[in-house]
């Protein structure tokens, strides 16, 4: 039974009615809440706490989370407005015979909402902004201390060449959704697509699930209501032309439409790739590296006069200085604890200012000797303490992710 298709008709079952009533609302209020949730922030809380006796401190934005209590508030009130609208639409509008008119539009809104977010999720792959290298800190990180999520985070990020793939994969999709003619095979592209990345954030708990789910299912309702699917896809036959119905029956303005959309299209993405092109020369694998670049392990640390031993129960000795972003470092003590530290160089005098993140900004305290690559010497004051440490670059080229490579023929797997 053909309840939503995409074909012309003059009169639509009710059932039809009430299902695009239904779907229509949802998508439209979800849209809606997900752009302007925020405003809402008041009566959403107070939803909480009165149905879902919600008495722990959540935040709005959910700090990078899509799955945050917020969004689970967010959901439940497009749910119940949904009922709500859409049992009011059918009873005021219970007479009508179709809404071809309206479905048109849906559908391109639907269009419009996927190919915003495939062009960017793919691009971000494509420059390789979201799934970065291992960053040096992470090199040193034991596998068992990976959360599900980061190590789903540093698989991707291993290969430029499958997060281009798979990028490509999603503007390709985003693509064939702007001509109506291709729509079905772009929500096709998509649905794969999307599916890997919403059972990635499943089986990873990686917090994008409600987003990933919404994108498939909105690709699913395009792709389903051109119901000649099941006539290609399932009996194998074959299908006539669709007759679409059109808002606008003149090739004048079909033909300018087409222009516009090249032109738009052409623009948007130059402007996409420029920007991300730029983010990515700046803080990509190919960025201009810091002064001190590298992974130092501390040799020979003296404190106060006094030369501490490199024993695992020591709490205060460093183990690694990691030197991976401009102004930045990170030491790693040997119980395996991680400080982040400014460290701002400066070469002409040889001098370096180290401080913890959150503390006021020092003079510089610190000398440094680093007469070859391999070699690193720190001279310096740190809170009270005063520290002399030699350090030995660790060649993190030489580790079994960064060294071995594509190989054409393998004798044998390489798995270590």
């Amino acid at each position: 039974m053909k309840l939503l298709t995409q074909a012309y008709r003059e009169n639509w079952r009710t059932a039809s009615k009430v299902l695009f009533r239904v779907v229509s609302t949802y998508f439209v209020l979800y849209t809606f809440f997900t752009i302007f949730g925020v405003l809402f922030e008041t009566p959403f809380r107070a939803i909480g706490t009165s149905i879902f006796n919600i008495d722990y401190e959540y935040a709005v934005s959910g700090k990078g989370s899509g799955d945050h209590t917020y969004a689970y508030l967010t959901l439940f009130v497009s749910v119940v407005f949904t009922v709500i609208l859409a049992s009011v639409w059918s009873i005021l509008d219970r007479n009508r015979k179709s809404y071809n008119k309206l479905f048109y539009w849906f559908l391109v809104f639907l269009r419009v909402a996927l190919i915003a977010s495939m062009l960017l999720y793919g691009f971000v792959k494509i420059f390789k902004l979201q799934f970065p290298a291992a960053s040096l800190t992470r090199l040193l990180d034991p596998l068992g201390d990976f959360s599900p999520m980061g190590l789903a985070w540093t698989y991707m990020g291993y290969s430029k060449g499958f997060n281009v793939f798979v990028g490509f994969m999603e503007v390709l999709g985003a693509l064939f959704l702007i001509p109506r003619r291709t729509q079905t095979l772009g929500s096709f592209i998509i649905i794969g697509v999307m599916t890997q990345v919403a059972m990635m954030n499943f089986c990873y708990d990686i917090p994008v699930k409600l987003f990933s789910i919404h994108l498939i299912v909105m690709a699913l309702v395009i792709f389903i209501t051109d119901h000649r699917f099941i006539d290609v896809f399932i009996k194998n036959k074959a299908v006539e032309k669709y007759k679409y119905f059109r808002p606008v029956e003149n090739p004048k303005y079909h033909k300018i439409v087409f222009w516009i959309k090249s032109v738009g299209l052409f623009f948007l993405i130059a402007f996409i790739s420029f920007n991300f092109y730029t983010t990515e020369s700046h803080r990509g694998e190919d960025r201009k590296k810091p002064l001190l670049y590298g992974i130092w392990e501390a040799s020979t640390f003296i404190k106060n006069g006094d030369t501490l031993q490199p024993l695992i129960t020591d709490t205060y000795r460093w183990r690694y200085l990691i030197i991976d972003v401009k102004d930045k470092a990170t030491i790693k003590t040997m119980e395996d604890l991680k400080h982040s530290f400014q460290f701002i160089t400066d070469s002409t005098t040889q001098r370096i200012k180290i401080y913890k993140e959150n503390a006021d900004a020092l003079d510089f305290n610190f000398r440094y000797k680093n007469p070859n690559p391999a070699f690193l010497q720190l001279n310096g004051k740190i809170e009270k303490d005063t520290l002399q440490i030699f350090f030995s670059r660790i060649d993190h080229e030489k580790f079994n992710l960064n060294s071995r490579g594509f190989h054409w023929i393998n004798e044998r797997p390489f798995n270590k």
